[in-house]
């Protein structure tokens, strides 16, 4: 049996960032009290400062405490310091008991609301997890058995027949290969997902260079599509970005299989960019674009299979977009795409801050 200690009940918790929230907020009040009062106002000026104190308070911090604390800290400060008689608590004082009431009740309402806000928001984030684990196990279990039985009926082929001429069994034991590294892909794309966990704060983020990112996933794309041209463009300026390199890479390795396998691209652009506070990474191509039809859902993992050349019909871009928007959402960024003039363009941003370019 375990037992919940009493700090740490979700209606009062306890925490450094929500002290010094408050600290922070009831010194500034006191301090403007101070400039109002030497600048000649009059009782009563006071009063308003501490109830926007005690909304601010309420607001940014979790639970009750800090409001609750904002509370008796304010009525005494307005009480003691800066209601005449100066310096002294007069519980006598007819404005006492309603400005009591009007900050505990600024802050109950105030919190509630917060609380309740927060739910809404943790509980919006959930569905679009669940909605995202739907999509994605909707997408395996329908894209994973073409492949899998193409093994079996290649390799069986090739076992049960061996009048098959050395050229037939290359070409069967191929299309094996192919669609193990397919299948491969696929579980990259499963394993990125368990790695980013259910929230934002579970990606391991360290700064990286992007550069080297890019040109790490570049290398392995030109290794398992040698005809595809690829490059990669980068500022002189080293930039660091906060982000997972492995969840990063799996999102450009699925952007430049895209462009490859789908859009039929001859050459493919890698480009990094810096953009205020953000990192943005482009992959362009020259291929057949993306059908207007799907450009609306086109990261929802709803997308059904369209028929590759050789008329299988097993490759689905909508599982690896799928999982390339969870990865980006997970580091905090945005991912867009578009068609161009030939070609389709896909580019996501991640967020930096100025001291992470270095020249």
């Amino acid at each position: 049996m375990t037992f919940r200690k009493p700090w740490a009940s979700p209606l009062f918790p306890v925490s450094r960032r929500d002290f010094l929230i408050t600290t922070a907020i009831l010194l500034c009040a006191v301090g403007l009290c101070f400039i109002l009062w030497l600048a000649g106002s009059t009782d009563g000026f006071a009063a308003p400062v501490f109830v926007l104190a005690v909304l601010l308070i309420s607001r940014l911090t979790r639970g009750y405490l800090y409001g609750s604390i904002s509370v008796i800290l304010g009525v005494v400060f307005v009480n003691f310091i800066f209601t005449y008689p100066y310096w002294a608590i007069d519980f006598q004082n007819p404005g006492y008991p309603i400005t009591f009431f009007t900050l505990l009740m600024i802050s109950l309402i105030t919190s509630t609301l917060t609380a309740q806000a927060k739910r809404q928001a943790s509980l919006l984030a959930e569905n679009e997890r669940e909605k995202m684990r739907a999509n994605l196990l909707r997408s395996v279990s329908h894209d994973i058995r073409t492949p899998l039985t193409s093994i079996v009926g290649s390799t069986s082929a090739v076992l049960e027949n061996p009048g098959l001429s050395a050229q037939e069994q290359r070409a069967l034991l191929e299309n094996a290969r192919e669609e193990a590294q397919w299948l491969i892909r696929v579980v990259e794309n499963l394993l990125s997902i368990t790695r980013m966990g259910d929230a934002q704060d579970r990606i391991a983020k360290e700064p990286e260079p992007a550069e080297e990112v890019l040109g790490a996933a570049a290398q392995k794309f030109r290794r398992r599509f040698p005809l595809v041209n690829v490059t990669v463009s980068a500022p002189e300026e080293l930039l660091m970005v906060p982000m997972d390199p492995i969840l990063i890479e799996q999102v450009l390795a699925n952007l430049l299989e895209n462009a490859a396998v789908h859009g039929g691209a001859a050459n493919v652009s890698l480009v990094l960019e810096a953009e205020g506070d953000s990192a943005r990474i482009t992959v362009r191509d020259d291929g057949r674009g993306i059908p207007r039809r799907e450009l609306d859902g086109l990261f929802d993992g709803r997308l059904k299979s369209r028929r590759s050349p050789d008329g299988d019909g097993k490759r689905n871009m909508g599982l690896g977009l799928s999982v390339c928007r969870a990865i980006v959402l997970a580091h905090g960024g945005t991912i867009t795409a578009k068609n161009l003039a030939q070609g389709a363009e896909f580019s996501f941003r991640l967020p930096i801050s100025a001291v992470e370019v270095l020249t």
